[in-house]
Order: C-alpha cells, then structure tokens, then sequence
C-alpha cells in the first residue's frame, strides 16, 4: 500500500464552524471508517460564551445546537446518529432532557446512556457526546 492509500485510512480530525474553538488538545470531530465521533459538547456558544449561568433547559438546547453543528459540518445529520452519550449533573434533570431531545432528535432514537455526575467543567450543567455515520 502506497503513502496515499494509507493516508486515506487515517482519521480526519475537525473543528466545523458554529463551534467555538476546543478548549483543549482534542478536535470537535474526528472522522474514520464512515463514523463520525463527536467529542463531548458543553452548553458554550460559537462564541466561547460558557453558559454557566443559564438554566439546565438553555444548557441542553446549546449543547444540542452545538452537536448539530458539528454533524451538518461534516456532512451528517441528527437522522445519523448511531450512539449518544449524555452527562448531567443532576438526575432530576432527566425529565426536561427527555424532552428537550425528542423534539430536537424528532423521528430520530439512536441508543443513549443518560449519565449523572457529580460535576462538569465550569459549573456546567450538562455535556453530551455521540457518534454518528457520514
């Protein structure tokens, strides 16, 4: 196998406009083998505005927005989402997520693990990762 036909075996690492620059060393996206796996998003603005301060309900719909984002970037969609795996630092929240994710997810219900714990960076409220095909 030639340099080139590796090359294209690779993982493609990705940072889709909409998006606010990571704010550590990992790409939002990385693409290999038809997936796309995205990296855990937090409810921050394409800005870098942390939405700390917000409620859990306009946490959830950025980090949704931010995932959306991220799969129209790269040529997805919600439709192809495989796995979702969501943090959040309360269970109580479950309900409002729920609903907040059908609507967002519509005819869409790919496996997902709700996950609570005990803290998010900055005092966020939730953070969600997911994989998806192309």
């Amino acid at each position: 196998m030639n340099q080139s036909e590796h090359a294209g075996h690779l993982p493609q690492m990705l940072n889709p406009a909409g998006l606010a620059m990571p704010g550590g060393h990992y790409s939002h996206v990385s693409i290999a083998n038809g997936l796309v796996f995205l990296s855990g998003q937090l409810p921050i603005d394409a800005h870098g505005t942390k939405l700390t301060d917000s409620d859990f309900d306009a946490q959830a719909a950025q980090v949704l927005a931010n995932l959306g984002s991220a799969l129209s970037g790269v040529g997805s969609n919600v439709s192809k989402l495989v796995q979702v795996r969501v943090y959040i630092v309360d269970v109580a929240h479950w309900a409002s997520l729920n609903a907040i994710y059908a609507r967002w997810a519509g005819d869409a219900k790919p496996a997902r693990a709700v996950v609570p714990v005990p803290a998010l960076h900055f005092g966020l409220k939730i953070e969600i990762e997911a994989v998806a095909t192309l």
